[in-house]
Formats: structure tokens, sequence, C-alpha cells
């Protein structure tokens, strides 16, 4: 297998300083930012930047001790620092992409983006990577000081870009994977939110209908002595329980989901017998499962585009296959290929791959375009997810509306079951 030659061309550096750059901010700072334009005394050229000073004065002062005389400045907003996001990497991967296509050198495209930028965190980060780059780390190497944010995939595929002289080239390309992969995750996490939210709108309304709307109603009952129908005596005995009890089963509930989650998030053995459960699910599993064929497959496409090793493709992919089936997986795939084995051997083995997609990998090994048929089914399987969660949501709509009529059906009948009971006797 091979990947397809690209044509060179140089990386753009950082451009030179000019004499009216902005000037350096030191990071320890504190106070309020301030945006300055102002006449260097000594060059008399036109220096522009920022400053940080308790007030105007104090910056006019900080100012005039390095010779600028000030013509323009202006107070900042002080930016809220929030999370980073996948989405604001994502959209910072786009925003680079486009300045480097546009020709703009990669400092200038870093200043403009960071100061740009409405998250204080983001900006944090991306000017320690700027300042990384300054100091001579290659752009590959600087995002990989932040593996929190950019993982090894994001890493490798930026190194390759550098060491082909196609970095913005194959900027665009890991921003158009990271927008299609963001997408179709939160399609699978809309198809999943449904039947959640409806086991909680449910859970809320017995909650409420039996702590504060049936105790109302057993009071009236029990003023009139009347002998209550098997189902509303079973109601009411319920809803003494909750009364009762109420608080301590709520607290029990928020209990077990914050205990779940934690064991998740720490146990490796109960996240694969998670993900393997997800994966059996009926129809949100083969939703699961096209997704990460998805994600799997365009990942997989991207590297290779870029001229990585196959093995080290498979590392990064594992750890961008969202699901531990499919980590294991291509792990075996790693070892199996740093064997001899051919890739598409291999994927068969795990037994965790279509018939399909086994297929077109086979084909694209034999034709010298492996990228071209993993991007197909890439292709194919977001469609496919496109497709199932449409119909999952035109589906779960009616049955959101008959579970909760349902739920608040049978607690009204139980309700007024009395009512008709006396209705009758009386008539």
């Amino acid at each position: 297998m091979a990947a397809a030659t690209k044509s060179k061309k140089p990386v753009k550096k950082a451009a030179p300083k000019a004499k009216g750059a902005a000037l350096k901010q030191e990071p320890k700072e504190r106070g309020n930012r301030y945006q300055f334009e102002g006449r260097n005394t000594q060059t008399e050229s036109v220096v522009r930047g920022e400053v940080v000073a308790k007030n105007e004065e104090e910056a006019r002062q900080k100012l005039a001790r390095r010779s600028i005389k000030v013509l323009q400045i202006t107070k900042m907003k002080k930016r809220r620092a929030k999370k980073i996001t996948a989405q604001d990497i994502t959209v910072f991967t786009r925003q680079l992409s486009t300045m480097m296509k546009a020709g703009l050198p990669l400092m200038q495209a870093f200043d403009i983006v960071a100061k740009g930028h409405a998250n204080a965190s983001m900006t944090q980060l991306l000017m320690n990577v700027r300042n990384d780059i300054e100091q001579g780390t290659a752009l590959g190497d600087a995002f990989a000081r932040h593996p929190k944010y950019f993982d090894k995939f994001y890493c490798n595929l930026v190194a390759a870009g550098e060491a082909g002289g196609v970095l913005d080239a194959l900027l665009d390309k890991l921003a158009t994977y990271m927008e299609k992969t963001q997408a179709i995750k939160k399609k699978v996490k809309s198809a999943l939110v449904y039947p959640i939210s409806v086991v909680v709108v449910a859970i809320v309304l017995v909650l409420v209908m039996m702590m504060f709307v049936l105790p109302e109603f057993k009071k009236v009952y029990d003023g009139m002595g009347a002998k209550l129908p098997a189902l509303t005596q079973w109601m009411m005995d319920a809803s003494d329980f909750f009364v009762a009890q109420g608080w301590i089963v709520i607290l029990g509930m928020i209990g077990a989901v914050v205990g779940a989650s934690f064991i998740h998030k720490n146990s490796p053995a109960v996240q694969k017998r998670v993900d393997a459960l997800l994966l059996k699910l009926p129809i949100f599993g083969e939703i699961i499962r096209k997704a990460t064929i998805a994600r799997w497959a365009r990942t997989t496409a991207t590297l290779f585009t870029a001229g990585v090793p196959l093995v080290e493709i498979l590392d990064s992919v594992a750890g961008a296959a969202g699901n531990i089936i499919y980590e294991e997986a291509t792990h075996e795939i790693r070892s199996k290929v740093n064997q001899g084995i051919s890739l598409t051997s291999a994927m068969q083995a795990t037994d965790v791959f279509p018939n399909m997609v086994v297929q077109m990998a086979s084909i694209g090994e034999e034709a010298g375009s492996l990228d071209d048929m993993l991007n197909k089914v890439a292709e194919f399987y977001e469609d496919e997810v496109d497709n199932a969660v449409a119909m999952l949501s035109s589906l779960m709509e009616p049955i959101i509306m008959v579970v909760l009529g349902s739920i608040v059906g049978v607690i009204l009948i139980a309700m007024y079951l009395p009512l008709f009971s006396m209705g009758d006797a009386l008539g």
C-alpha cells in the first residue's frame, strides 16, 4: 500500500517581527487589559498592542516607560474563562486552516484567532502553543504538549503536514474530519436523548403525582369513609410510601446515577461491558455501531492520505474509536499488521467489521487507494446514521406521547374511580 504522492510546498513560517509589531504582554501581569495605538518616540514607528494595568493612568505610565506616546487607548472587555470544548478546537482548526490557505504567516494566524476568541481559556491555550512555536518548537510538537485538547491523531496529522510541506491542505482535511465527527456525535447523542428524556419525565411525573397530588385526594376519600377500589387503594398506598420515603428515593436515584457514572469512568472492565451492551441494544446499538465504523474509517483515511505509516495510523485510530470494543479490535489489527498480515485479513479476524467494510478495504489495498475506499465507507455509514436518527426521531414522538399519556391516564383513572363508583351507587 502506498499513499498518494503529494506535491510539496514550503510550510509557512512565522513572519519576522516588524518595528510596529504588537508588544508582547507579560503573562503574569494582573489587572485590566488595554488595547492601545501609539508612536515610539525613539524610532517614530507606529506601535499597536495590549498592556495590562490597574487603570488607564497606570497603562499610560507603563507605555511611557517604553518610550511610547499613546495616541489611542481603550479598555478591553474581560472574557470569561470557560471549559474548552471539542467544538472550540474544531472551530480553531477551521480558522487556522482558512488563514494558512490565505497566505497568513503562522504566528499572525495564531494571534488573530487567540485574541478574537470569546473564551479566555482558549485564548490562553493558543497563546501557550504560539509561545512554544516562537521558541522553535514544531507545530505538531507544540500541540502535543496539550494532550487534553489535541490528541495523537491531531498531532500526527499536523506533523505530517509540516514534514510534507502541505500543512494548509492537511489542516483543511483535519478541520473537515473534525466537523464531520462532531456532527455524527451530535446525531447519536440526539438519538439517545429521546428515550432518556422519556424515562426522566416519567419518573418526575410519577413522583410529583404521588407526593403532592394523590395525598390531597386521599384526604377527601378518608373523610368520606368510602371503600376504595383496588387500583385506587394501591395508588394511595404507593402515595403514602412516597410521601414518607420520597426524598430518600430521590436521593437514592441521584446517588445511583452518580455512583454508576463514577464507576464507569474509572473502571475499564465496566466500560467494556457497557460499550458491548450498547452495541447490542435494539435500534440504538446499530446507530452506535455505524457511527463508530464511520469515525474509524474516516480517521484511518485521513491519516493515510497524509502519508502516516499504517502502524502509527492504527495507534491513533484506536484512541479515536470511541468504543472500547473497537479500540481493542484496532489494537489487534495493529499487532497483526505489524507482523506482516494485510489490513483486510486483520480486520476480518476481529469480527467487528461488516463484510462490506472489509471488502471495500480489500479493494482499496489492491488498487492502492485505501484512503478513497475508506472515505466512501465513512460517507456511507454517516448517511446511514443520518437516516436512522431521522427515522428514530419520527417514531419517538408518538411513543413519548403514548408512554406519558398512559402513565397520566392510569393515575387519573385511579384518582377518579371512587367518584365514578359512588355515582353509580347513587344512581
